[in-house]
């Protein structure tokens, strides 16, 4: 937890690339062993960790087939599909997680989930699980983050559809009963989101409007938002997961294959690299080319005490010399020896 912990607190020093979890959502379509290929593939991509949804259908909603418990907006992947019919579909057995978290500890990874009630919250902590995530639908229910909060553990929250007062109180509840700000994940709550939609510009607002370190869960297609998001400081990347998308599962059609998240992996690190830290002058990689910048050097044999004139001097390469900026300082002044054409210029050659 230690790297997570870190993230949280904001001390990001030797954190390297962002922390990536695999979200394995109802992707596992019912089945334990598919469950426990999924994690495996997901660590042979290099993800940091694994997450689950930790709730039941009745848990959820209501078991109704009045109109605002069936899903009716045209584009939804699930429409025409009640609530209740989703997510007994999409939920992971509560008898699954402690063989899923142990399997995921074995391969290296962290392994935890999000609860959707405080009852599943006691349920996870007889689990041990090292932190909490808060979707975004439950964003708005300050009791649920509360409690995730009380366990003094870190809390990640998706911001999708939160206003920026929703989110001050949502951030003031995680400070008040936690040992940390949580982690703002920037989300759009749509399935599959369109890139348009995403707004990346509003994470680095969201670090210093809230002072909380910040992310992304990513439901667009591909991981070129991802990356992005990493370009501008995201520190955790949480994305969808499946082993195969031509196979199903509830949250298919946007998640990413085995082979796509090994290369969002090795993309956002590569990535993080390179924006680096903020430098100016010379980096490691420079010091063998330094030696081919301009400097001064003698283009004239010049003869012990003659006075040194333009004609003797040229900025060229490599720059071996005094810096360009020099040569009027060194105009005028009188040779202690000859100075043979190709000389570096030094201010030894010269008297005061």
């Amino acid at each position: 937890m230690t790297r997570l912990a870190d993230i949280a607190n904001q001390k990001f020093e030797g954190v390297g690339g962002p922390f990536v979890i695999a979200e394995l959502s109802g992707n596992h379509q019912q089945s334990y062993d598919l469950a426990i290929a999924m994690v495996e593939a997901a660590a042979a991509a290099g993800v940091d960790a694994i997450k689950l949804q930790t709730y039941t259908a009745d848990s959820m909603t209501l078991d109704l087939d009045q109109a605002e418990f069936v899903i009716s907006e045209k584009d939804s992947l699930w429409k025409g599909e009640s609530l209740h019919s989703l997510y007994t579909k999409a939920a992971t057995p509560y008898s699954w997680h402690e063989g899923i978290f142990k399997r995921a500890k074995e391969l290296g990874l962290l392994a935890f989930s999000s609860p959707f009630d405080e009852a599943a919250v006691d349920f996870l902590e007889q689990l041990a699980v090292p932190c909490y995530k808060i979707a975004s639908f439950e964003n708005n229910d300050f009791a649920l983050i509360e409690k995730a909060a009380s366990t003094g553990k870190p809390v990640i929250i998706s911001t999708g559809m939160a206003s920026i007062s929703e989110i001050e109180d949502m951030v003031a509840v995680v400070k008040k009963f936690g040992r940390a700000p949580p982690i703002l994940l920037k989300c759009t709550s749509a399935y599959p989101a369109p890139n348009s939609d995403t707004n990346l510009s509003t994470l680095s607002d969201m670090s210093e409007r809230f002072g909380c370190a910040i992310g992304l869960s990513d439901h667009t297609l591909g991981s070129d938002v991802a990356v992005a998001a990493t370009a501008l400081g995201a520190t955790v990347i949480e994305k969808h997961f499946v082993l195969d998308r031509d196979e199903g599962g509830v949250d298919a059609a946007f998640s990413l294959e085995p082979s796509e998240m090994a290369e969002l992996v090795n993309r956002c690190r590569r990535v993080r690299e390179a924006v680096g830290e903020v430098n100016y002058g010379e980096t490691a990689s420079d010091v063998s080319a330094k030696r081919y910048r301009r400097s001064l050097y003698i283009t004239e044999t010049v003869r012990e005490g003659e006075v040194v004139s333009a004609k003797h001097l040229r900025s060229i390469r490599p720059g071996l010399g005094l810096a360009p900026k020099y040569l009027d300082q060194i105009i005028g002044k009188i040779a202690k020896q000859d100075i043979p054409k190709g000389t570096a210029v030094s201010w030894d050659l010269f008297s005061d």
